[in-house]
């Protein structure tokens, strides 16, 4: 049984199928934003809506648009479910062991401002494990770190989602970009050129952002020199490591430099007041926080180092072939790795899937359950929290009584996260989602105003830059050459786009809740983020349409 992708189902009109294939988002929005729906509850009934309209509307046969929704779901649970559960988990044993006590303690020897602790954890951090990691690690490590430092969870998990826009285009050792590659044809060192004159604006300005959300513009402009310092560092590193050295470094690189330029800033420079969050203790200037020697510190930090070491580790190129069994080198030690990789990574074809349905050139789209146990990233972390256990001292039984603790308690958020990743590869595999796509590029000479929003689109649907790239790279590069833009300036102004949906994409908002013990809340959490993406992604495409109509020199 094959399916022809058809994008105008509906008596053959674009607009018509376009307001069909909007249903499942619109109803998502209205679920959590106006009913307060629970996210797992509101993101099987989008599940089911796309289902009935892929078949309906799309004439996509039921057998097929079933086992899409299989290997969506697949994907939530490997490797995304993977990572929030051994992030959290790794996490609760540093708060078990009272190590977390202990860097709370270090976070506020450098500054008990919230305004800069948000900016240490939730921006620099949390960009650092962008980098690194990406794939919901940043945003489900530094909003844990920030509840364990006393802020609010809420606000923890909506500042971390907001402040990871800086990175998310470089994220996971570049391959947003690197991807993009495949589908377009333009050169990645291209594309992050121009990633990287679109971001750094972004990046720049988002500390400041971050600090108005926490206290408002005047308390911002107390803290003024700090925001400056952060974010100024964090967009000329990314301006330079992005057109000099390639899409794998730019997040690492800046996170680096913002993060030692601010804590190194502030040794010598500390704002006038003290700002805390109106139920804390006003009292607790007067509280002296515990000194801990370096050695201590070091000890209680181990985990998370670990962690970043490990998952470093598992993006670099090589060794990630090596993991996942596809190392063709002649290096003895990563030939060794790729014969146990091999052995833990499985790659079924979905049957009765595989190659049955046909995108609009009529060529069969493949279909796999990707399952890449050693190398995805919940691996390594995990493997980080084996060792942490030898360095933060609890017993084995404590260890996997911990452990089942965590999984019990994410039960919810991964169903969440099964449902919509099953929700996107649902409305990917019957065409919706290119439908709607091909609305936004029709737009005209508006086109690179829009063109980010198509991005942000995509990443809202499939929680990923570079699924939000795979899918609508090419549909921005021949549109672009249609209505005389550059067709380089769209396919980066995809990714420079697709960054200020991930805070509200269903992914995203399931994993920062699971990290904070909000399961359940989804529904306030969009509401905290889904006007600062609208703000957000308005921004890039100011910043598109400038740099296509009056700032063209900016493009390589």
């Amino acid at each position: 049984m094959q399916y022809q992708q058809h994008f105008t189902p509906i008596a053959d009109s674009l607009g018509l199928s376009a307001l069909v294939a909007l249903i499942p988002i619109v109803f998502f929005f209205w679920a959590l934003a106006v009913k307060r729906m629970k996210g797992h509850k509101a993101g099987l009934i989008t599940l089911a809506i796309s289902l009935a309209l892929s078949a309906i509307a799309y004439k996509m046969p039921v057998s097929l648009s079933l086992l899409s929704a299989s290997q969506g779901a697949v994907y939530g649970l490997l490797p995304i479910g993977w990572i929030i559960i051994t992030s959290v988990f790794l996490y609760k044993l540093t708060v078990k062991t009272g190590q977390f006590d202990i860097i709370r303690d270090s976070v506020l020897t450098i500054t008990e401002d919230r305004r800069l602790q948000a900016l240490l954890v939730a921006f620099s951090f949390g960009a650092f494990l962008e980098g690194a990691a990406g794939f919901g690690a940043p945003v489900a490590i530094s909003a844990a770190l920030l509840v364990g430092l006393g802020f609010n969870p809420l606000y923890a998990a909506g500042l971390c989602l907001i402040a990871n826009t800086a990175p998310v285009a470089f994220g996971a050792v570049g391959i947003p970009i690197i991807a993009v590659e495949g589908p377009t044809g333009i050169p990645a060192m291209e594309v992050s050129k121009m990633v990287g004159r679109q971001l750094p604006f972004l990046s720049a300005f988002i500390p400041f952002y971050l600090v108005v959300i926490i206290a408002g513009f005047k308390r911002a402009k107390e803290v003024l020199p700090a925001i400056l310092v952060s974010g100024i560092s964090f967009a000329v590193t990314q301006y330079l490591s992005s057109n000099f050295l390639g899409p794998e470094l730019p997040d690492i690189l800046s996170a680096l430099v913002s993060l030692l330029a601010l804590a190194i800033f502030l040794k010598f420079w500390k704002p006038k007041t003290i700002y805390r969050f109106d139920h804390e203790d006003q009292n607790a200037q007067h509280q002296e926080v515990p000194k801990h020697s370096a050695g201590t510190i070091f000890k209680a930090w181990s985990p998370f180092l670990i962690l970043t070491g490990f998952i470093s580790v598992w993006g670099i190129p090589s060794i990630k072939l090596a993991l996942t069994g596809h190392y063709e080198g002649s290096n003895s030690l990563l030939s060794a790795i790729n014969s146990i990789g091999s052995a833990f990574t499985f790659a079924p074809e979905v049957p009765f899937l595989h190659n049955h349905i046909l995108n609009a050139d009529g060529e069969p789209l493949p279909a796999i359950y990707k399952l890449e146990i050693l190398g995805a990233s919940g691996t390594a972390i995990l493997i980080a929290a084996v060792v942490s256990k030898y360095i933060v001292k609890i017993s084995w039984s404590e260890w996997i009584k911990t452990l089942g603790e965590t999984m019990n308690e994410l039960k919810f958020p991964i169903l969440t996260i099964s449902s919509v990743v099953a929700f996107a590869y649902v409305t990917n595999a019957s065409g919706m989602t290119t439908t709607l796509g091909l609305v936004v590029a029709k737009t005209g000479f508006l086109f690179p105003f829009f063109s980010p929003f198509l991005g942000w689109l995509g990443v809202f649907i499939t929680g990923s830059d570079t699924s939000a790239n795979l899918l609508f790279g090419n549909l921005q590069k021949v549109t672009a050459e249609s209505v005389g833009m550059d067709p380089l300036l769209a396919v980066a102004a995809n990714s420079s786009g697709g960054v200020t949906g991930k805070m509200i994409s269903p992914q995203s908002i399931a994993v920062a809740c699971g990290a904070v013990g909000l399961a359940g809340k989804e529904s306030d959490l969009f509401r905290f983020t889904v006007k600062h993406s609208f703000i957000l992604v308005t921004i890039v495409g100011i910043i598109t349409f400038l740099q296509s109509n009056v700032l063209s020199w900016m493009v390589p």
